[in-house]
């Protein structure tokens, strides 16, 4: 058995060259075909990924901070493939009954829908978001109230102690932010459609995702020429949250509050839970090294944009 770690940042704008510098693109291409390099040369027989939603599978109707799934498909958002995605039941349910023995109520699954900001990584790196077998963990990083950093890590750490006892190769992965401050809404101030939205009570036609895609390319259009309505980049709090992971400082995490975290570094700045998970996980497997940690500030696209990964140390 062996362990690895892969953390990258999404934005739906990924790679528009309107909403970014050629260097940016060709930054951001690099890192993705680097960290492409390592998941392949690993050959994982296994993912656990930790993703976020932007209300396309998840809503207030009933808003939980963790569910796993048993079954999955893709969202096809941002014109990403609407496909059933690989994951392996036994396996989920296996690592469910761990995770509730460790005394943690996730939720489960049986029709996940997971959208780019569980499958953009892969199809950066590969093409494809199917390539490997994955078991997805969907934290809630966007839809306040939000789980406490101390609970995900643990959850992380759980979920790499039912790793440890497997026989195969898993990646832990997970996706989301860095720095990022995109159009979500809130709940208590979101009216009409947006409200009905969010509360999961309309089915998006192809028409309404396009418009909202469309106001989306317009915030980030806006900050790249220097104006807009949302909150810029805070590229210092990225580099420092790379390094925190990187050093494997928990105790720093867990005194981390996500309303200070939201003011601080944006809407969606949360979804570092996710990489906070995915490290704890591996952590809990091994020590690990860090090969990979990539930065680069992608004001248009709404995102600090970075990558880690990890092998084991020693």
């Amino acid at each position: 058995m062996s362990f690895a770690l892969a953390c990258a940042s999404h934005t739906p704008v990924m790679f528009d060259g309107e909403l970014a510098s050629a260097e940016t693109c060709a930054s951001a291409r690099s890192s993705f075909e680097r960290m492409a390099r390592f998941v392949s040369e690993f050959e994982p027989d296994l993912i656990i990924e930790f993703g976020p939603d932007h209300f396309n599978g998840f809503s207030y109707s009933l808003m939980p901070s963790f569910c796993l799934g048993a079954a999955a498909r893709s969202a096809g958002d941002w014109n990403l493939p609407r496909i059933n995605m690989p994951v392996p039941e036994q396996t989920a349910l296996d690592l469910l009954d761990h995770v509730r023995r460790d005394d943690f109520d996730i939720a489960l699954s049986y029709s996940m829908v997971l959208d780019h900001g569980f499958v953009q990584m892969w199809d950066c790196m590969f093409g494809e978001i199917d390539r490997y077998p994955v078991v997805p963990i969907f934290i809630n990083c966007a839809a306040p109230p939000l789980p406490s950093y101390r609970r995900v890590r643990m959850l992380g750490k759980a979920v790499g102690e039912f790793a440890r006892k497997l026989d195969k190769r898993v990646l832990f992965a997970a996706s989301g932010g860095l720095s990022h401050d995109p159009p979500i809404g809130d709940i208590r101030t979101a009216k009409g459609g947006a409200r009905q939205r969010m509360l999961g009570l309309v089915t998006e036609t192809a028409e309404d995702q396009a418009v909202r895609e469309a106001r989306v390319r317009e915030f980030g259009r806006e900050v790249h020429e220097g104006r807009g309505r949302i909150m810029p980049l805070n590229p210092d709090w990225d580099a420092m949250i790379l390094d925190m992971l990187a050093q494997g400082r928990w105790d720093f995490f867990d005194c981390l509050d996500p309303v200070a975290v939201s003011a601080k570094s944006g809407s969606a700045a949360n979804e570092i839970l996710c990489w906070i998970a995915a490290a704890a996980a591996m952590n809990a497997c091994s020590p690990y090294r860090v090969v990979q940690q990539d930065y680069a500030p992608a004001p248009g696209w709404i995102a600090g944009v970075g990558h880690l990964a990890a092998i084991e140390a020693g």
